[in-house]
């Protein structure tokens, strides 16, 4: 069980997340939803300690997360892994490393260092990170540069990077918002397998109220940092919508559509 208690965090006058409390029962899979700025991005910033909070807890099972230091915090960054919409792969390098980096989060102080740069993974870290491209139809890719996948395979790499640090909760921040419907199927298809196959508390970030119908268990909407919604997908119809944002689902939608073509990268001019 993962609890927020009051979380709240400010950036100077900006209130961006205010007073989140809710609780996430393990094995469920949360899609937040927002308009841009809700505070969305901060709250798994803050549920991952990637940044402080200025007021309440973070609790798992139990266990207050907002207190931990030095190795304790490292082992809940472990135990808590991000996937970001920019995929942050070593592009230069081949799949099979960028996943295998994953297992650094389980070595310490000189053997840390000594792995990253000699790159002297282990035969079972290598044949984990290889069975589990396999599982997302990326083995044949494994020798390839990162650079030389699509962004769909390169998010879908991202999230086997993840899963090598064996992680009981998966924080994915916008993770299709750069991808073509095609890509961005993929993607959440890996998502929820991973959810419904380890059972790994999944919390995604989507600009897409339909993705998060089709694939989430809960939704949770975000607007000025608080949250104003939080139940089952098919409670948040278009009446509701309408209610919280002063917006119809086509406009919602809409701007969804158009956040999407602004992160499209653009082609090179001549």
């Amino acid at each position: 069980m993962l609890e927020l208690q009051g979380l709240t965090r400010r950036f100077g006058a900006t209130l961006a997340v205010d007073q989140v409390s809710l609780a996430v029962p393990a094995g469920q899979m949360v899609g937040i939803i927002g308009r841009s700025g809700a505070g969305k991005s901060t709250l798994l910033r803050l549920v991952n300690r990637l940044v402080e909070p200025d007021a309440g807890r973070i609790l798992a099972a139990g266990r207050d997360v907002t207190v931990l230091r030095g190795r304790a915090l490292r082992a809940w960054r472990r135990d808590c892994a991000m996937v970001f919409q920019q995929f942050n792969l070593v592009q230069r390098l081949d799949v099979l490393t960028n996943v295998l980096v994953g297992r650094l989060a389980h070595q310490h102080g000189l053997r840390r260092a000594m792995v990253l740069l000699a790159g002297t993974f282990s035969a079972g870290e290598r044949a984990m990170a290889l069975a589990t491209l396999d599982r997302f139809g990326l083995a044949e890719v494994a020798l390839q540069r990162a650079e030389t996948l699509s962004g769909g395979q390169q998010q879908r790499v991202a999230l086997c990077r993840a899963l090598l640090q064996e992680p009981k909760l998966v924080l994915a921040d916008e993770p299709i918002a750069s991808l073509d419907p095609m890509n961005a199927r993929a993607v959440m298809d890996a998502l929820r397998t991973v959810n419904r196959t380890q059972g790994i508390t999944v919390l995604v970030n989507l600009h897409h109220l339909d993705t998060a119908r089709e694939y989430c268990d809960r939704i949770l909407a975000m607007q000025a940092g608080r949250v104003v919604f939080d139940g089952r997908p098919e409670a948040l119809d278009a009446a509701r919508l309408r209610a919280i944002y002063g917006i119809t689902e086509a406009e919602f939608a809409a701007e969804a559509a158009a956040r999407v073509a602004a992160a499209q990268p653009r082609p090179a001019v001549a």
